[in-house]
């Protein structure tokens, strides 16, 4: 028996003799495993590049969302059918079991004044507010079918980020870094770009959940330096900072050997990629060095377009430096009044910079290996929402989970293509439906993963991001 406190610390215990000598052999153990799973870096990193179940199309994902919920009969979906029900409510049979966020069941239908044309080879047609969008055409599957539980934004968009309407699940994002890691050393592997006004899931649309904190996303702007305080305090020299770094690395590095806490590797990788950032980051947040026509391309120097566009060209150049998904948010398309003038100046803000990153993307030979998605949490309802009834001016649509829109370009999606077809009004949807777990399980396929596959045990049981659903869309895939 130990006769005091310090005795007891100076005996060989099992437990000690465990960590100190089965160490090695577990962690070799550990490498060989992870190996045959695809899942260890040839470095061995957390970030290190990995390989995917199969080869996938894609290396690399640009999620666009357009936070709030774009409308799909004024852009992607032309219903000239609203025209007959204009002014009047819809049947009791269609609305009975309808949940919606503000208007009543019995509000009136409201017709689209937009214009549709078909555009491209293929003939899609997109309306009049998104002639840029529409120039794309070809390179462009839009989805008409796309449908989801929730109606209201934030549960919305944890569905479709996460999965789940539960808050603490990883989300799309961290799930494609944890399977395929980032090709790039010296930036995050999943990068978040923000424009626009208002969010409403915010941080927990880049979360890492309950994964390592290095998979979760890293917020950057789009002007000053791009993360804050990435610019070192005056009077602290990069040798003095180093040093300050290797002292906290090493203390850091002895309480991992000691508890084997996997957030403590996360914190010491989290502090060197800090320092290499600095150096990687200005680099690419300085624009000056893009030619005069790229600039003109994005619609950089309009004051319409410049913050999204920029936020466009960035992702452009994150794909370029390896980075393997980037998260663009874009608030508010949430129009429930004066729909017709704040949708269009949404649309004048993104639809220039989103078909100039579509083919900036492909006369440089990146799309077909990167992703592009663009979309909301759900679609607008065909009946419409006054507010002021004192403004003729008011009128907007409400929240509408059963059918909506949404488009892909690239990374192993089959051009020129119309997925799903929604009735004559955009209430229902008639063919080829498309859940948000669906849309899920095909973007890991065209990153080269089984989504039943790529998992992580969490409380006992393995997790994934489709949840227990969803299907591969084979008819979106090249």
């Amino acid at each position: 028996m130990p006769k005091n406190e310090l005795d007891f610390l100076a005996q060989r215990n099992r437990r000690r003799f465990l960590r100190e000598v089965g160490g090695g052999i577990g962690m070799m153990g550990l490498t060989h495993l992870l190996g045959l799973e695809g899942r260890a870096g040839a470095d061995g990193g957390p970030l290190a590049p990995k390989q995917p179940h199969f080869p996938g199309k894609a290396k690399n994902v640009i999620f666009m969302f357009m936070e709030g919920a774009p409308s799909q009969m004024d852009l992607f979906d032309p219903k000239p059918g609203l025209v007959k029900w204009s002014g009047k409510p819809l049947p009791e049979s269609l609305t009975s079991q309808l949940r919606l966020a503000f208007i009543s069941k019995d509000a009136k239908v409201l017709a689209s004044p937009r214009v549709f044309k078909p555009h491209g080879q293929s003939g899609i047609e997109f309306s009049d507010y998104i002639p840029n969008i529409a120039s794309c055409a070809d390179d462009l599957c839009l989805v008409r079918s796309m449908h989801t539980e929730a109606f209201n934004h934030h549960p919305g968009q944890l569905l479709l980020f996460t999965g789940s309407i539960q808050f603490g699940r990883p989300t799309m994002g961290a799930w494609s870094v944890y399977g395929l890691g980032s090709e790039s050393q010296n930036l995050p592997g999943f990068v978040v770009l923000t424009s626009g006004v208002g969010t409403s899931g915010g941080a927990s649309n880049f979360s890492s959940g309950f994964l390592p904190s290095h998979y979760q996303g890293t917020l950057f702007r789009n002007q000053g330096d791009p993360i804050l305080y990435l610019s070192n305090p005056e009077g602290v020299s990069a040798g003095t900072q180093r040093m300050a770094l290797d002292a906290i690395r090493d203390m850091n590095q002895a309480r991992l050997d000691e508890t084997g806490d996997t957030e403590i590797a996360s914190r010491i990788e989290s502090y060197e990629l800090a320092y290499r950032m600095q150096q990687a980051a200005p680099e690419l947040a300085d624009l000056s060095n893009e030619p005069a026509h790229i600039r003109e391309m994005y619609g950089i120097d309009d004051p319409m377009t410049k913050q999204f566009g920029t936020n466009c060209l960035l992702a452009r150049r994150l794909v370029e430096r390896g980075v393997r998904f980037v998260l663009m948010m874009h608030a508010s398309w949430d129009q429930h009044t004066y729909l017709n003038r704040e949708l269009k100046k949404n649309c004048d803000r993104t639809d220039k910079p989103t078909a100039a990153l579509i083919k900036d993307l492909k006369q440089r030979g990146m799309l077909d290996d990167t992703l592009i998605v663009w979309g909301g949490e759900f679609g607008r309802t065909p009946m419409v929402e006054i507010r002021n009834t004192q403004d003729p001016e008011n009128a907007g649509r409400d929240h509408h989970p059963l059918a909506y829109s949404m488009f892909l370009a690239g990374g192993g999606i089959k051009g020129g293509t119309v997925v799903g077809k929604t009735d004559d009004i955009g209430f229902n949807i008639e063919e080829d439906k498309v859940h948000v777990h669906d849309l899920q399980a095909t973007i890991l396929h065209c990153l080269g993963f089984d989504h039943t596959r790529l998992t992580y045990k969490h409380m006992g049981r393995d997790f994934r991001l489709t949840d227990v659903a969803g299907n591969v869309v084979k008819k979106m895939l090249a």
